[in-house]
């Protein structure tokens, strides 16, 4: 009985790593962290496993790649709204309008894409609304939030890049090995 009980747990753990790495590219579709999710699921993985993948040397990795995903993140949208000629409170406005409207877009009744949507949409129009009215000129207002914009859509391409890589990585790992 002994012996049932561990192979339903460890068949459970697995479970526990499959549905935390979906949550973790889910996550990564809002930008949010999922790589973190993937790492802990390779943390989970390593306890269960019983041969050397994943080992301590991908779980460091793991935790390297998400530190490096999250500095990224942090300066894409100021690095893209200054090299439009914005302001730092333009980068700013990019950065907390994106977190406003992944909250305010889970008002829109399709789920993630409707988060997805009021971060982009309030990325933007934040950006906008703080460089209009630090140069009231609106073509220069939208050139610079245009760069917030596509720095959070490639801050989004590149959370779910990685956290689909990650993934990928501890399965293969984890089949292979």
């Amino acid at each position: 009985m002994a012996e049932f009980l561990s192979t339903v747990g460890v068949w459970i753990g697995w479970a526990a790593v499959g549905l935390i790495c979906i949550a973790g590219i889910l996550l990564s579709c809002l930008t949010l962290s999922g790589t973190w999710l993937v790492a802990l699921a390779a943390i989970i993985a390593a306890l269960l496993s019983h041969t050397a993948f994943p080992g301590a040397v991908t779980i460091v990795i793991f935790i390297a790649v998400c530190i490096a995903v999250e500095v990224i993140e942090s300066v894409a949208g100021s690095i893209a709204v200054t090299k439009r000629g914005g302001s730092k409170a333009g980068g700013l406005a990019a950065f907390v309008g994106g977190l406003a409207g992944l909250f305010l877009g889970g008002f829109i009744p399709v789920p993630i894409v409707g988060s997805l949507l009021g971060m982009l949409a309030c990325s933007f129009g934040l950006t906008y609304l703080v460089e209009w009215c630090r140069l009231k000129a609106t073509d220069s207002a939208t050139h610079i939030a245009r760069g917030a914009l596509m720095a959070r859509v490639f801050v989004v391409c590149l959370k779910v890049a990685t956290t689909l890589g990650m993934i990928a990585y501890l399965a293969i790992g984890s089949l292979v090995d």
